[in-house]
């Protein structure tokens, strides 16, 4: 993977919203979700009775006439192949709305010197992000606390040709893993988290945004290299906002450059984006190359 610039494979796109609900296509797959933050009316009411299936918290699945849900399936996301399976929550195992992020991920890191870069992924989730880091030469230490989604990052590893990169995966809780790491004397050159509203580390423990993410912040201030590249933060917890997280960012880290913005569903031109939560990183001013 190189930062030239090449002809993108993308089989995801937002393709209407409105009413509560997202519209989205996902290779072959049509689904209709709920989105709270679509609260505005459909622009193309007249393409959602083409959904392959559509999820309600009430009733679950449901497909549409003679439609099948597939129980897995593979798309390619801004050239990350990922593999889907629908849960009884809704989710299928990829947030589209870090793809953009997933992009800058791989073009920093091979700017910033790629194979020599060490990345810590944490609440890495299925793996996208983890993904970017790799394509790019970076050795990443990949860390979820739910052991199948671990299994699922490994599995879109081997999707994407990747099963020999240099990848840790852990299945752990958090805190308790960087308290280690910290003792350890281990660094990291980058950083990449998304902590979530509420989540449970491997024996039970909780997280909550609000209680812990600025003692996460500092121990991860702890483990930084002496010349790190960035501390990306993401949220999809609704009422953050990006200036708050400026401030907790700035607040732990110190001096250096901090930017932010919103994460977006996209589709067409023409197609309403839809929020999916924001983004803040940090990397020391002589670094930066936005």
């Amino acid at each position: 993977m190189t930062g030239a610039k090449h002809t993108m494979h993308n089989e995801y796109e937002l393709l209407d919203s409105g009413d509560g609900r997202k519209l989205e296509r996902f290779g072959d797959v049509t689904l209709s979700r709920p989105c709270a933050q679509a609260f505005w009316g459909r622009e193309k009411p007249e393409i959602w009775s083409d959904a392959t299936a559509s999820f309600h918290r009430e009733l679950g699945w449901q497909t549409q006439g003679a439609a099948e849900l597939p129980s897995s399936w593979i798309v390619t996301i801004n050239d990350i192949a990922m593999k889907l399976k629908p849960t009884p929550a809704g989710h299928l195992g990829v947030f589209p709305e870090t793809r953009v992020l997933w992009d800058w991920i791989t073009d920093t890191l091979v700017s910033s010197g790629g194979e020599r870069s060490s990345v810590l992924n944490l609440f890495a989730y299925s793996g996208g992000a983890t993904l970017a880091a790799a394509r790019a030469g970076a050795s990443v230490c990949h860390l979820d606390a739910s052991r199948s989604m671990v299994t699922r990052a490994r599995e879109n590893a081997g999707l994407n040709g990747l099963d020999s990169a240099p990848v840790r995966w852990i299945v752990e809780d958090v805190s308790k893993f960087l308290g280690r790491e910290i003792r350890r004397g281990r660094t990291y050159d980058a950083i990449m988290l998304d902590p979530p509203s509420f989540g449970h580390g491997t024996k039970g423990e909780q997280y909550k945004i609000d209680r812990d993410l600025v003692a996460t912040l500092e121990q991860c201030r702890e483990l930084l290299s002496d010349e790190p590249a960035f501390v990306l933060l993401t949220s999809h917890t609704q009422g953050v906002t990006a200036a708050e997280l400026e401030g907790l960012m700035g607040g732990v880290l110190g001096s250096g450059e901090i930017t932010s913005g919103a994460m977006e569903l996209t589709g067409a031109n023409g197609v309403r984006p839809v929020s999916g939560g924001v983004w803040t990183r940090w990397s020391p001013a002589s670094r930066e190359r936005d």
